[in-house]
């Protein structure tokens, strides 16, 4: 008995729809992605499984890599209060505009007679490796110091709230770098602070 043939015809699926969610779920993550705040001094955090998170205000963010010491405040006000004091400590009159544009600025690491020069500039031109010192934070020359002073003063006259420190490390950096910001801290009655670390897996 001779077999029937089935005619084949050709399948075809119609992607339209997958194309669609596919751009639709690739608009959310760009939409909500943060992007990365370029940092003046890169360093790489001590490995950590804690994950509690720093707080979003009243807190500076002291950055310590390569012999250096970088200087970060929270809240625009609270910086241009902290800028009116240091320059009042060191005789530097800020304008308006440069305390306008210091409020929006990422850490820094300057003496402050050079932060005008810092202040200046274009954010690409701020983060070039080498250009900014670090803050002098010699027993001669303890600005530094001052920084944390002032901004607390600031923070509480602004904010009505005690102000925070988190101390954020290269993990390569030798310890007495660090200890001496610890000490720093520790002469203003600072004994409470943040050491900010990298997140890894547990092992199990």
């Amino acid at each position: 008995m001779a077999k029937l043939k089935m005619s084949k015809k050709s399948t075809s699926i119609d992607m339209t729809a997958m194309c669609d969610v596919a751009f639709l779920l690739l608009t959310f993550f760009i939409l909500t992605a943060t992007a990365k705040v370029p940092e003046v001094l890169p360093v790489d955090t001590p490995a950590s499984t804690v994950q509690t998170k720093l707080p979003e205000t009243d807190l500076a963010t002291l950055t310590i890599g390569k012999g250096k010491v970088f200087f970060d405040l929270k809240g625009r006000e609270v910086r241009k209060k902290t800028l009116e004091l240091m320059g009042e400590k060191y005789g530097v009159k800020f304008t308006d505009e440069e305390k306008e544009k210091f409020a929006l600025m990422e850490s820094f690491g300057v003496p402050v007679n050079g932060l005008k020069s810092i202040i200046a500039m274009k954010n690409s031109d701020r983060n070039l490796p080498g250009l900014q010192p670090g803050i002098p934070k010699d027993s001669l020359d303890n600005q530094l110091k001052e920084w944390i002073y002032n901004a607390r003063i600031a923070n509480i006259d602004i904010q009505d709230k005690e102000l925070q420190v988190a101390i954020k490390g290269d993990a390569k950096e030798e310890y007495p770098a660090i200890k001496k910001v610890m000490d720093i801290l520790q002469d203003q009655k600072i004994n409470s602070f943040s050491l900010v670390t990298g997140l890894r897996g547990k092992n199990f």
